[in-house]
C-alpha cells in the first residue's frame, strides 16, 4: 500500500522506528497533496484547502502505522485519496492512504475545522470526495 506522508514519517529513521525495523518499506516518490494543507500542533495534521508537499511511502505494515498514528485512540484517522494523474503511481492503481489528525486532540488552532457533522473520519471522507482532493506524484 502507498501512504502519503507529510510530517514525522518523512524521516527514514522515524519510519524504521514506527515499523519496528522489521518490516519492509521504501519511499517511492515525492508528491504533493492538493486540497489539504499542513497545520502544526503537538504533531502535524491536515486541514481543508491548499496543498502540502510530502513523500509516498510503500509498506504493507498498515497496522503498525495505524498504531504509530494513534488511530485506535482517535488521534488520527486514515483516509484514502485518489491519484491526480492516470490513477497509477509506480505500477499501483487506486488511491493512497493519508493520516489526518484530530485538530482538537493535537492542540491545533481553533480556526481549523472540518465541515459537516459526525466523526472526524466521516467529515474527512466527505470533504475528500466533494473537493477533488488528490495526490500528485512529482
Amino acid at each position: 500500500m502507498l501512504v502519503f506522508v507529510y510530517g514525522t514519517l518523512t524521516d527514514p529513521a522515524r519510519v524504521a522506528d514506527a515499523l519496528d525495523g522489521t518490516r519492509e518499506w521504501s519511499f517511492v516518490a515525492d508528491a504533493t497533496l492538493r486540497g489539504l494543507h499542513r497545520v502544526d500542533g503537538r504533531y502535524p495534521t491536515l486541514a481543508p484547502g491548499g496543498r502540502v508537499d510530502g513523500r509516498l511511502l510503500r509498506t504493507d505494515a498498515i497496522a503498525a502505522l495505524d498504531a504509530y498514528e494513534g488511530v485506535d485512540r482517535g488521534l488520527y484517522v486514515r483516509a484514502r485519496v485518489p491519484y491526480a494523474d492516470s490513477g497509477v503511481v509506480d505500477g499501483e492503481p487506486g488511491a493512497v492512504a493519508v493520516y489526518v489528525g484530530d485538530p482538537d486532540r493535537l492542540g491545533v488552532d481553533a480556526a481549523v475545522a472540518w465541515p459537516g457533522d459526525g466523526g472526524l473520519d466521516r467529515r474527512v471522507r466527505r470533504y475528500v470526495e466533494a473537493n477533488d482532493v488528490v495526490v500528485d506524484p512529482r
